[in-house]
């Protein structure tokens, strides 16, 4: 059950290599298009889903505790989809998501940057000028989701297995290159212990979504969640006693979760900044 993550530029050609290797390996495709299919059955309407794919969350209103939630819902779906193995997982810190996972093959995507605008130009049929702008953002959006979100340089080719320069390399031989090295004896090897990981993955995730989408926690701010084999462990700190009983609850309620530890602080930082 390998899971092929790809991390790409803008303009590198990454989809169609993606598409073709899914194609060939017979593997399923997680991009925009499943991702928005599947939306409405994790709750996502398809406005919410545009605002927050591969965007940096906040948490620091009730509006961006929102977008949160649906950033952890949308990461759901690519959970629940790579729990059945066999998938390459366009985008959206698919390698960070599932970071624990040893039966990943980490993909990168460059080439050099006119000649990205040249593709992305001639694609979308708009002016080279324009093309170079929206290039520029689009790099700066998905390396600052990376670092925010997951803490890395996007562009440190030490957290990739593979990185292609498809200014170079034809879309058939990376194509070649990629299914012979899902092939690999050690990917495979740690396919037993993947759906483990993955399940603790998912139900920290749902924890998290159900503690941002609670109304009663007004300024929660995400805990530290650590999930073995159901039992829970969270820590971190919270406005009132009150909060901190209901958080507790509300972790409780969740399907899965078989006990709980925690070490949540009560610190009024609200009242303290008011003073300040």
């Amino acid at each position: 059950m390998a899971i092929i993550t790809v991390s790409r530029e803008m303009g590198t050609g990454a989809y169609q290599i993606a598409s073709g290797v899914a194609q060939k390996l017979k593997y399923t495709l997680i991009d925009g298009p499943r991702i928005k299919a599947l939306a409405s059955k994790y709750g996502l309407t398809l406005e919410m889903l545009q605002m927050v794919d591969e965007k940096p969350p906040s948490y620091v209103t009730a509006e961006d505790r929102k977008r949160a939630a649906a950033l952890n819902s949308i990461e759901l779906i690519i959970l629940d989809l790579a729990r059945k193995g066999n998938v390459v997982i366009y985008g959206r810190g698919g390698q960070d998501l599932l970071k624990d996972c040893k039966n990943i093959l980490r993909l990168r995507f460059i080439a050099d940057f006119e000649e990205r605008v040249e593709r992305f130009a001639e694609r979308e049929w708009i002016d080279p000028d324009m093309a170079r702008s929206l290039i520029r953002r689009s790099d700066h959006q998905r390396g600052g989701f990376i670092h925010f979100y997951f803490d890395r340089d996007w562009h440190d080719p030490n957290h990739y297995d593979l990185v292609f320069n498809t200014s170079r390399l034809s879309e058939a031989t990376i194509i070649d290159c990629i299914t012979a090295t899902v092939k690999e004896p050690a990917l495979k090897e740690s396919d037993k212990a993947a759906v483990a990981i993955i399940d603790s993955v998912i139900l920290a995730k749902k924890i998290e979504t159900a503690l941002l989408n609670a109304p009663v926690l007004e300024d929660y701010r995400p805990f530290t969640i650590s999930i073995n084999k159901g039992a829970v462990s969270i820590n971190g700190y919270i406005v009132s006693e009150a909060q901190k009983k209901a958080a507790i609850e509300i972790v409780k309620a969740v399907k899965g979760v078989t006990s709980i530890s925690e070490d949540i602080h009560v610190v009024d930082y609200k009242a303290y900044k008011e003073k300040m």
